[in-house]
């Protein structure tokens, strides 16, 4: 008896039936996201995915992933702030506050 092949399909998390649905949650009961994968494509475009099967089919599902693209220079800025907000001298008047903090206790 010849083996039939199972179909191939690319569907969306958002486009899953609830048979799907219940697959997913068979398959991934903690969740998929440990189990997301990158696909590239030949043109340098990318989605991110994960698999489900049912006896007819095979599922590559998207799933949308926010990628921030925020440098660490910028997470820094968002810190500290901007230089203009940086209080001029004070890092002299920190180094003269710990200087005389000595001052106070006596050398045996």
């Amino acid at each position: 008896m010849e083996k039939k092949a199972k179909k191939r399909v690319i569907t969306n998390v958002k486009n899953l039936t609830m048979q799907q649905l219940e697959l997913v949650k068979a398959k991934y009961p903690s969740g998929y996201w440990d189990f997301i994968k990158k696909f590239e494509k030949p043109n340098g475009d990318f989605f991110y995915y994960f698999t489900i099967d049912d006896e007819d089919a095979s599922y590559l599902v998207k799933v949308d992933v926010k990628i921030d693209n925020k440098s660490k220079d910028d997470d820094d800025k968002d810190f500290y702030g901007e230089e203009e907000d940086i209080v001029p001298g004070a890092d002299n008047l920190a180094e003269q506050q710990d200087e005389s903090s000595f001052d106070e206790y006596d050398e045996d």
